[in-house]
């Protein structure tokens, strides 16, 4: 785990923009097996989510359809509740950050770290609208 006083700036990033963090087992599920669409972050340390991770989460999530429930999970924080929604986002492998779009509790869109390392932000994010408007 990382100590909280480096981890809390980067929580914050998203909890300031409406994302809900969930740090349980039993969180992950209540969100994700919700009716309707659950768009889940997985955060991290990583300058990859810095950069582009969390920058395309915000972009996207401000599109006029956008999914109707915004959470996140920590990687190397919240171990159980990490691995929690890394099941519910299988076949794909755990990656951190990752980006998942759930609809009635099913997975409808996946972004891997591999999808956004070395991308824009703005490229990220497009790719996001685009399941939004198809899916919310």
């Amino acid at each position: 785990m990382y100590p909280e006083y480096l981890v809390e700036p980067m929580r914050k990033e998203l909890t300031t923009d409406g994302f809900e963090e969930l740090k349980t087992p039993e969180e992950v599920d209540a969100a994700i097996t919700s009716e309707g669409t659950v768009f889940v972050v997985v955060n991290s340390v990583c300058g990859c989510a810095a950069a582009n991770a969390r920058p395309a989460a915000k972009v996207a999530v401000k599109n006029e359809k956008h999914p109707d429930k915004l959470v996140t999970v920590f990687a190397g924080m919240e171990k159980d509740a990490v691995d929690k929604a890394r099941g519910y986002m299988l076949p794909y492998p755990p990656s951190s950050p990752a980006m998942a779009l759930f609809k009635d509790g099913k997975l409808v869109h996946m972004i891997e770290r591999h999808h956004i390392e070395g991308r824009p932000a703005q490229m990220i994010a497009d790719n996001l609208v685009a399941a939004f408007n198809e899916y919310c």
